[in-house]
Protein backbone atom coordinates (compact mmCIF):
# COMPACT_ATOMS: atom_id res chain seq x y z
CA UNK A 1 0.00 0.00 0.00
CA UNK A 2 1.58 3.29 -0.70
CA UNK A 3 0.70 6.99 0.43
CA UNK A 4 0.98 9.74 -1.96
CA UNK A 5 1.58 13.99 -1.37
CA UNK A 6 0.16 16.44 -3.30
CA UNK A 7 1.76 19.64 -3.91
CA UNK A 8 -0.55 22.43 -4.58
CA UNK A 9 0.11 25.12 -6.94
CA UNK A 10 3.97 26.36 -5.41
CA UNK A 11 4.54 28.54 -7.46
CA UNK A 12 5.84 32.06 -8.07
CA UNK A 13 3.17 34.15 -8.64
CA UNK A 14 1.67 32.59 -5.79
CA UNK A 15 4.33 32.92 -3.35
CA UNK A 16 6.18 36.33 -4.16
CA UNK A 17 5.03 37.40 -7.39
CA UNK A 18 1.27 38.65 -8.72
CA UNK A 19 -0.72 37.20 -5.91
CA UNK A 20 1.65 36.74 -3.31
CA UNK A 21 0.92 36.84 0.38
CA UNK A 22 2.88 36.58 3.70
CA UNK A 23 1.49 33.73 4.64
CA UNK A 24 2.62 31.43 1.20
CA UNK A 25 5.94 32.27 1.56
CA UNK A 26 6.32 31.54 5.40
CA UNK A 27 5.09 27.86 4.45
CA UNK A 28 7.86 27.43 1.67
CA UNK A 29 10.36 26.17 4.02
CA UNK A 30 7.75 23.67 5.75
CA UNK A 31 6.21 22.06 2.34
CA UNK A 32 10.42 21.35 1.59
CA UNK A 33 10.82 19.37 4.47
CA UNK A 34 7.77 17.53 3.71
CA UNK A 35 8.65 17.10 0.51
CA UNK A 36 12.11 15.64 0.99
CA UNK A 37 10.58 13.54 4.32
CA UNK A 38 7.74 11.81 2.57
CA UNK A 39 7.71 8.48 1.63
CA UNK A 40 6.09 7.75 -1.51
CA UNK A 41 5.28 9.22 -4.83
CA UNK A 42 4.37 13.05 -4.55
CA UNK A 43 2.86 15.03 -7.42
CA UNK A 44 2.73 18.54 -8.12
CA UNK A 45 0.04 20.49 -9.97
CA UNK A 46 0.62 23.65 -11.70
CA UNK A 47 -2.16 26.39 -12.09
CA UNK A 48 -1.48 27.13 -15.71
CA UNK A 49 -3.21 30.14 -17.73
CA UNK A 50 -2.64 31.39 -21.08
CA UNK A 51 -2.48 35.24 -22.56
CA UNK A 52 -6.27 35.47 -23.07
CA UNK A 53 -6.20 35.04 -19.24
CA UNK A 54 -8.42 38.65 -19.12
CA UNK A 55 -11.24 36.86 -20.76
CA UNK A 56 -12.03 33.67 -18.83
CA UNK A 57 -14.55 33.62 -16.01
CA UNK A 58 -11.94 33.04 -13.89
CA UNK A 59 -10.24 36.22 -15.43
CA UNK A 60 -13.08 38.63 -14.95
CA UNK A 61 -13.67 37.60 -11.21
CA UNK A 62 -9.65 37.84 -10.52
CA UNK A 63 -8.27 40.82 -12.80
CA UNK A 64 -4.58 40.27 -11.73
CA UNK A 65 -2.96 38.00 -14.34
CA UNK A 66 -0.88 35.33 -13.04
CA UNK A 67 0.41 31.49 -13.74
CA UNK A 68 0.63 32.45 -17.37
CA UNK A 69 2.29 29.59 -19.69
CA UNK A 70 6.20 30.44 -20.11
CA UNK A 71 6.67 32.70 -17.15
CA UNK A 72 9.09 33.19 -14.21
CA UNK A 73 5.34 33.24 -12.19
CA UNK A 74 4.09 30.35 -13.66
CA UNK A 75 7.07 28.04 -12.49
CA UNK A 76 7.28 26.15 -9.51
CA UNK A 77 9.23 27.51 -6.65
CA UNK A 78 12.87 26.76 -7.46
CA UNK A 79 14.17 24.80 -4.01
CA UNK A 80 10.42 22.96 -4.74
CA UNK A 81 10.94 22.15 -7.91
CA UNK A 82 14.11 20.71 -7.63
CA UNK A 83 12.77 18.24 -5.79
CA UNK A 84 10.00 16.90 -8.60
CA UNK A 85 10.41 13.55 -9.73
CA UNK A 86 7.83 13.81 -12.54
CA UNK A 87 6.45 16.11 -15.14
CA UNK A 88 3.79 18.73 -12.66
CA UNK A 89 0.11 18.38 -14.08
CA UNK A 90 -1.21 21.61 -15.32
CA UNK A 91 -4.78 22.77 -14.54
CA UNK A 92 -6.64 25.55 -16.14
CA UNK A 93 -9.16 24.82 -13.29
CA UNK A 94 -8.95 24.96 -9.59
CA UNK A 95 -9.71 21.64 -9.33
CA UNK A 96 -7.59 18.95 -11.51
CA UNK A 97 -9.58 16.24 -13.20
CA UNK A 98 -6.62 14.56 -14.66
CA UNK A 99 -5.07 14.43 -11.06
CA UNK A 100 -7.87 12.57 -9.56
CA UNK A 101 -7.96 10.78 -12.77
CA UNK A 102 -4.26 9.64 -12.19
CA UNK A 103 -4.66 8.75 -8.76
CA UNK A 104 -8.05 6.86 -9.22
CA UNK A 105 -6.14 4.52 -12.26
CA UNK A 106 -2.87 3.79 -9.48
CA UNK A 107 -5.40 3.15 -7.16
CA UNK A 108 -6.51 0.44 -9.17
CA UNK A 109 -2.83 -0.92 -9.92
CA UNK A 110 -1.82 -0.73 -5.80
CA UNK A 111 -4.39 0.10 -3.41
CA UNK A 112 -3.44 3.69 -2.08
CA UNK A 113 -3.13 3.91 1.70
CA UNK A 114 -3.99 7.73 2.03
CA UNK A 115 -3.72 11.13 -0.31
CA UNK A 116 -2.21 14.01 1.76
CA UNK A 117 -2.53 17.67 0.07
CA UNK A 118 -0.37 20.75 1.09
CA UNK A 119 0.19 24.12 -1.17
CA UNK A 120 -1.75 27.06 -2.08
CA UNK A 121 -4.14 28.45 -1.80
CA UNK A 122 -6.14 26.38 1.37
CA UNK A 123 -8.96 28.39 -0.20
CA UNK A 124 -9.65 27.65 -3.60
CA UNK A 125 -7.37 25.17 -5.26
CA UNK A 126 -6.24 22.70 -2.42
CA UNK A 127 -9.50 22.30 -1.78
CA UNK A 128 -10.92 22.09 -5.07
CA UNK A 129 -8.54 19.12 -5.55
CA UNK A 130 -9.06 17.66 -1.99
CA UNK A 131 -13.00 17.41 -2.62
CA UNK A 132 -12.57 16.13 -6.10
CA UNK A 133 -9.81 13.43 -4.83
CA UNK A 134 -12.40 12.32 -2.55
CA UNK A 135 -15.06 12.08 -5.31
CA UNK A 136 -12.75 10.13 -6.92
CA UNK A 137 -11.09 8.08 -4.26
CA UNK A 138 -14.38 8.16 -1.48
CA UNK A 139 -13.42 5.10 0.41
CA UNK A 140 -9.11 6.53 0.60
CA UNK A 141 -8.06 8.95 3.49
CA UNK A 142 -7.45 12.27 2.38
CA UNK A 143 -5.60 14.47 4.38
CA UNK A 144 -4.69 18.31 4.49
CA UNK A 145 -1.87 19.45 6.34
CA UNK A 146 -2.67 23.12 7.36
CA UNK A 147 1.05 24.10 8.41
CA UNK A 148 1.60 23.29 4.84
CA UNK A 149 -0.85 25.16 3.32
CA UNK A 150 -1.93 29.28 3.73
CA UNK A 151 -5.02 30.78 1.77
CA UNK A 152 -5.75 33.80 0.26
CA UNK A 153 -6.70 35.59 3.77
CA UNK A 154 -6.03 33.36 7.20
CA UNK A 155 -9.52 33.56 7.80
CA UNK A 156 -10.57 32.16 4.70
CA UNK A 157 -7.87 29.44 5.48
CA UNK A 158 -9.53 28.47 8.15
CA UNK A 159 -12.83 28.46 6.80
CA UNK A 160 -11.31 26.06 4.07
CA UNK A 161 -9.93 23.50 6.56
CA UNK A 162 -13.32 23.78 8.90
CA UNK A 163 -15.51 23.22 5.12
CA UNK A 164 -12.91 20.03 4.38
CA UNK A 165 -13.30 18.69 8.05
CA UNK A 166 -16.92 18.75 7.53
CA UNK A 167 -16.34 16.59 4.64
CA UNK A 168 -14.28 13.76 6.54
CA UNK A 169 -10.84 15.55 5.10
CA UNK A 170 -8.40 14.64 8.08
CA UNK A 171 -6.91 18.10 8.97
CA UNK A 172 -3.28 17.83 10.52
CA UNK A 173 -1.01 20.22 12.40
CA UNK A 174 -3.68 22.28 13.14
CA UNK A 175 -4.14 25.99 11.66
CA UNK A 176 -2.14 28.28 10.91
Amino acid sequence: MQNILVVVDMQNDFIDGALRTGEALSIVPEVKKKIEEFEGPVFFTRDTHGTNYPDTQEGRNLPVPHCIRGTKGWEIRAELDALRKTEPIDKNTFGSRELAEKLAVRNKEEEIGSITLVGLCTDICVISNALLIKAFLPETPVAVDAACCAGVTPESHENALKAMAMCQIKIENGGR
